[in-house]
C-alpha cells in the first residue's frame, strides 16, 4: 500500500536547507566533534557503527520518549505532507517516530531516508520487526521496499524529499507542533534556543539556572547532557535528531517541565533537526571560524545560523552584536530583536583596557572581579539596570551570563522578577568541561575550547594578572574537521601561552602525526615571527601530554588542557578509547602531590580562593 507524489510542497516548519544541493544524503557531522554523526537514518545510513540505543541510557529508546502519546492516523500524516489519504483508512495508528531502526518501538512511523553510504530502507525489515507500522521514504527507498514481499505490504508514504518532512511529522506525532506554524497545539512550556560558534553550552546552563531561580521546573537539551525532569541522559549530538527533539519536548511536558533551554547547532539547522520547533526566544552568541568543512565559507555558516531567527522558528531574538556577524544578524532578522553589547564592560574585569562599545539595547558595564568570576551591570538604553554576577572566570562568561539573562527577559519575565532571581546567584554553577577547575597550585583547568576564538578567549581568561606564573597549554586539533584552523590555533597558542604542548585531540580516521604537524607549524611560525621564545613540545599520547605538562608546572603556573572538555572518549579510527581530560589531569596532579579541588573538581570555595589572585 503506497502513496506517491512528485515535487510535493515543503511541510510547514521544515528546513529549506535540508533540500539543498547536498541533498538528503549529506553526511552530518556535529560540533561536539565526537566523530561523524549518524546521518538521516543514523545506523541505517552506515556512517557510524555505535548503537544509538546504547547512547540513550540503560532504559533503551523509551528513555527519550513520553510514556503516553495520543494515537494519530496515517491519513493525518499523509495530509500534512500533501499526499492523498485514499487507501489508508485501515492503517494502524501511529504513536511514535524514528529514523533509526534500532530505536523503533511498536507503533512507530519509520523514516527510511538516504544516507551517506546506505539507505534507511535497507533496514526497514528490522524496523518493522521492532514494531514500525508504516514507513515514510523516497522513490529509491520505495523500490527497495518493493523487493521484499513482506515489506511491500507495509503502508508507506513516498516523497521526493522525505528529509524535509521528518521534523513537521514528528511534531504532529508527539503533539509539539508550534502555534503560528501549522495551527497545531502550542508547546506547553517556555522554550529558549541558543546558537553561535562558542558559548552555547554555558549560556543554556545559565539560562536553565536562572529559570529555576524564577520557579520553573526546567529541561535542557545540549552538548553535554539532556535533562527532561528525570536523571541526566548523556548527549551524543549538540542537537539531537528531530524525531528525538520532539519526543523530548513531549517527555518534558509529560513530566511537568515548564521551561527548557536548548543548544541549536548550525548542523541542526542545516540538516533539519529543529524543524517543527518554535522558540519563545532565540539567542546568538558570536560567529568565528569553525565548521567550514560543512559550510564551505563563513557566509554560508552565517546563513545557517540566521535561519534560526525567522518567524517560523522564533518569536523573538536576542543578538550579541560584538562582532560584525551579530550586527548584521540584528539588522537582517525578520523578527523582533533585542541587541546586547557585551564586549566593552566584559573586557575589563581584571584591569584590561575596555573595547569600543557598539550601539545596543543592553550594554555590559561596570564589570569588576568577584571571587573567581565577575560582577557587572546590564544597562538598557532607557536607563533600566540589572545587577548580574557570574561565578565562572573569563570575559566570555560575562557575555554568556548577559545573553542568558536577556533571553529570559525576552521570553516575558519582568525585570523585577529577573533581578530577584539574579540576586540568588544563579550563574555560579558548574558547567562540565567549561573552564572547569581541577587543581589549585598550580591552577589546573579543563576547557572545551576547540577553535581559534575559543582558545584565545580561554588563554586570556587564565593568564595570571600578577606574579611570575606561566601559562602551560595542552591541546590538539580534531581530525576530519576544518583543517584550515589548525595552524591558526597553533599561532593563538604561541601568543597566549608560555609553554605549548601539542598533542592529539580526536584524530578520527586521519593520521594523528599529520594533524599535529599542521598545528605545530602554526606554533613555530608565530613564535619565530614574533620572537616569543616559547617552549614548544610535541607529545602524541594525550594522557602522557597532560602528565608532561604537570611535570613542567610550578605552584604559581596555570595549566590549561583545551579542546575536549567534558568528553570521556577519544575516537581513533572508529574506536572509542576511554579518555577524560579531567581525570587524567587530576591523576597527574595527585601523583606530583599538587593541591586538588575537593569533590568533583568544580568551582567551590577552595577554587575561588585559589584563582582570585589571578583574576585581580
Amino acid at each position: 500500500m503506497k502513496v506517491n507524489v512528485s515535487e510535493q510542497p515543503l511541510p510547514p516548519g521544515s528546513s529549506a536547507s535540508a533540500l539543498s544541493a547536498r541533498g538528503d544524503s549529506a553526511p552530518q557531522e556535529d560540533p561536539a566533534h565526537n566523530g561523524p554523526a549518524q546521518d538521516s537514518g543514523t545506523q541505517d545510513s552506515g556512517t557510524q557503527d555505535s548503537g544509538t540505543q546504547d547512547s540513550l541510557g540503560q532504559d533503551g529508546p523509551e528513555a527519550l520518549r513520553p510514556a503516553h502519546v495520543a494515537p494519530i492516523s496515517l491519513a493525518e500524516v499523509s495530509a500534512l505532507v500533501g499526499l492523498p489519504a485514499e487507501g489508508l483508512e485501515d492503517a494502524a495508528p501511529i504513536t511514535g517516530a524514528s529514523l533509526d531502526s534500532r530505536t523503533v518501538v511498536p507503533g512507530d512511523l519509520y523514516f527510511a531516508l538516504p544516507g551517506a553510504s546506505r539507505h534507511g530502507a535497507d533496514y526497514a525489515q528490522q524496523a518493522v520487526e521492532a514494531g514500525a507500522v508504516a514507513i515514510l521514504t523516497d522513490h529509491d527507498g520505495a523500490k527497495r521496499l518493493a523487493l521484499s514481499e513482506s515489506l511491500a505490504q507495509v503502508p508507506a508514504l513516498v516523497l521526493d524529499r522525505p528529509r524535509a518532512a521528518v521534523g513537521p511529522v514528528s511534531a504532529l506525532v508527539y503533539g509539539t507542533a508550534a502555534a503560528g506554524t501549522d495551527g497545531g497545539t502550542a508547546q506547553r512550556m517556555l522554550l529558549l534556543g541558543v546558537t553561535g560558534t562558542n558559548g552555547k553550552t554555558t549560556t543554556t546552563y545559565f539560562s536553565n539556572s536562572l529559570l529555576r531561580a524564577l520557579g520553573h521546573r526546567t529541561g535542557l537539551i545540549g552538548t553535554i547532557e539532556i535533562l527532561a525532569g528525570g536523571e541526566p541522559i548523556p548527549s551524543r549530538l549538540t542537537t539531537p535528531e528531530s524525531t528525538e527533539v520532539h519526543a523530548l519536548l513531549a517527555l518534558m511536558r509529560e513530566r511537568g517541565v515548564t521551561a527548557a533551554s536548548m543548544e541549536v547547532s548550525s548542523h541542526a539547522i542545516e540538516f533539519g533537526r529543529v524543524d517543527g520547533v518554535r522558540y519563545d526566544a532565540a539567542g546568538f552568541t558570536n560567529l568565528t571560524q569553525d565548521h567550514l568543512d560543512l559550510h564551505g565559507t563563513m557566509e554560508e555558516y552565517y546563513a545557517a545560523k540566521a535561519r534560526l531567527f525567522t518567524p517560523e522558528r522564533a518569536a523573538h531574538g536576542v543578538v550579541t552584536v560584538d562582532d560584525e556577524w551579530g550586527r548584521r544578524l540584528a539588522d537582517e532578522a525578520p523578527i523582533p530583536v533585542t541587541t546586547l553589547a557585551a564586549g566593552a564592560g566584559q573586557a575589563d574585569p581584571a584591569g584590561a583596557h575596555p573595547r569600543d562599545v557598539p550601539e545596543a539595547d543592553w550594554t555590559v558595564a561596570a564589570a569588576r572581579p568577584s571571587g573567581v568570576g565577575t560582577a557587572f551591570e546590564l544597562r538598557h538604553r532607557d536607563g533600566a539596570t540589572l545587577r548580574v554576577r557570574t561565578g565562572l572566570p573569563g570575559a566570555f562568561n560575562v557575555a554568556n551570563a548577559a545573553l542568558a539573562t536577556l533571553l529570559v527577559v525576552a521570553s516575558g519575565a519582568t525585570l523585577e522578577k529577573v533581578q530577584r532571581a539574579l540576586d540568588r546567584d544563579p550563574f555560579t554553577v558548574e558547567v562540565p568541561g567549561r573552564m572547569q577547575l581541577v587543581g589549585t597550585a598550580p591552577t589546573a583547568i579543563v576547557d572545551f575550547a576547540h577553535n581559534p576564538d575559543a582558545l584565545e578567549r580561554a588563554l586570556d581568561a587564565v593568564r595570571p594578572r600578577t606574579g611570575s606564573g606561566r601559562v602551560i597549554v595542552v591541546f590538539g586539533a580534531t581530525g576530519q574537521r576544518d583543517a584550515l584552523k589548525r595552524p591558526v590555533m597553533g599561532a593563538v597558542a604561541a601568543r597566549g601561552a608560555d609553554v605549548v604542548v601539542v598533542t592529539d585531540d580526536d584524530p578520527h580516521d586521519e593520521d594523528p602525526a599529520a594533524i599535529r604537524a599542521q598545528v605545530l607549524a602554526g606554533v613555530r611560525a608565530e613564535d619565530a615571527e614574533k620572537g616569543l621564545g616559547r617552549r614548544i613540545d610535541e607529545v602524541g599520547d594525550r594522557a602522557e601530554a597532560i602528565r608532561h605538562a604537570v611535570d613542567l608546572a610550578r605552584d604559581d603556573d596555570v595549566i590549561l588542557v583545551a579542546g575536549r572538555g567534558h568528553e570521556v572518549y577519544q575516537e581513533v579510527k572508529g574506536v572509542n578509547l576511554v579518555l577524560d581530560d579531567r581525570a587524567e589531569l587530576r591523576g597527574a596532579l595527585a601523583e606530583r602531590g599538587f593541591r586538588l579541588v575537593a569533590g568533583a573538581g568544580g568551582f567551590g570555595s577552595e577554587a575561588s580562593d585559589a584563582l582570585e589572585s589571578d583574576a585581580q
